[in-house]
């Protein structure tokens, strides 16, 4: 049998290289994520490295964090130069009039080539995919989504040579067999759903495009995150942004977790925030090519609903957890994010439950006597 290093055909050469290192992923669940440079680095990986963004695509920008991280990337770079595409959710007014719209499947390859060729893009904020309950109910489509649609955009970069791809991980690549508090960056992982196992497989291969091709991908580990702009898509944290509208709207909330479970959090901004200054760090300071720890805060489902009743003294909240309990029951409470700090300078505004949750009741006040609140 010919080598497969030594094969003439370069698309089945990866096919075989991906399958391999997938099928290995789940023998090696504790790893180093520290890579410092690309073992197999090629000429096209070196220039890739040196050049500024320029034409961004974010996937996914009808999503929850897309959609707001949409607007903050056109607001810096221009509404000319920051694509949104998104398949299945309609996407909002606000995104359709400040700049260009696609609709794409991120499993189609040719799909994503056409729009990469057609706005000359040479950076992809990647944040199409399926999310934790909703995985859990449809497993298979967790799993062709979330690994074929990162496979097709870290091809597409290094055959279209793009500058920069960002990839969001999550706090659902750790398992019951990893510390629960204080998460530490380097530790082991072992999922226990699917959503998590796409999350963990798409870490090596992030790393895998780097250190074999020279991809300049760039991963954070998000932690639940709170938004004042969009519904929740699916998602184990979901309650800690719907009590906000539910607390608005009725005054009254059903929290599918119990009272007692403690999750890691961030807030809207800070999400934003740390997500553009990574990608614009000097690549020589971003030594973790896998995915990197980063959070604000932790909290009690019942810490929420309290701070929220200091300010709705009417506000009543109860737990009735359902299947999304043994989600967040096999996750952390608490992330060390020191690396992302140290490295790249990380640092959450947002690092206080009660003025978090002050800023968030006053917006969603404000649309809800404007008549605008979802």
């Amino acid at each position: 049998m010919p080598s497969v290093l030594n094969s003439s055909r370069p698309t089945t050469r990866i096919k075989i290289f991906s399958e391999r290192m997938l099928a290995a992923m789940l023998k090696n669940t504790s790893y180093n994520s520290k890579v410092s440079t690309p073992v197999f680095q090629s000429k096209r990986g070196c220039r890739m490295l040196g050049k500024n963004m320029k034409r961004i695509l974010v996937t996914g920008a009808t999503g929850q964090i897309g959609s707001e991280l949409t607007i903050e990337l056109r607001k810096k770079y221009s509404h000319d130069n920051v694509v949104a595409a998104g398949h299945k959710r309609t996407p909002s007014e606000t995104l359709l009039k400040s700049g260009s719209f696609e609709s794409i499947d991120i499993t189609n390859k040719e799909g994503l080539e056409r729009i990469v060729e057609k706005y000359d893009i040479d950076t992809v904020y990647h944040l199409g995919a399926v999310l934790s309950g909703v995985g859990e109910q449809n497993p298979q489509a967790a799993w062709h989504i979330n690994m074929d649609g990162l496979y097709n955009v870290l091809q597409v970069a290094k055959e279209h040579e793009l500058v920069r791809v960002f990839w969001p991980s999550s706090i659902a690549v750790f398992g019951p067999e990893a510390p629960r508090v204080n998460t530490p960056q380097n530790t082991v992982l072992i999922p226990r759903t699917m959503y998590g196992v796409t999350k963990v497989a798409g870490e090596l291969l992030c790393n895998y495009y780097f250190s074999r091709f020279g991809v300049d991908v760039r991963s954070v580990r998000y932690p639940g995150i709170i938004s004042s702009e969009t519904p929740p898509g699916g998602g184990t944290t979901d309650y800690a942004v719907e009590i906000f509208y539910e607390a608005i709207k009725k005054k009254r909330y059903t929290c599918f977790v119990r009272q007692d479970t403690v999750l890691p959090m961030m807030y809207m901004p800070d999400c934003i925030k740390g997500t553009i200054d990574l990608m614009e760090t000097d690549p020589s300071r971003i030594k973790c090519r896998t995915s990197y720890n980063m959070s604000a805060m932790s909290f009690s489902a019942g810490q929420l609903a309290a701070e929220i009743k200091k300010l709705c003294p009417e506000f009543e909240c109860e737990y009735k957890p359902d299947f999304r309990q043994q989600i967040a029951d096999s996750w952390i409470m608490s992330m060390d994010d020191s690396v992302a700090r140290k490295e790249w300078g990380w640092k959450p505004t947002y690092d206080n439950l009660a003025v978090m949750t002050k800023d968030m009741m006053e917006i969603l006040t404000k649309k809800f006597e404007a008549g605008i609140l979802p």
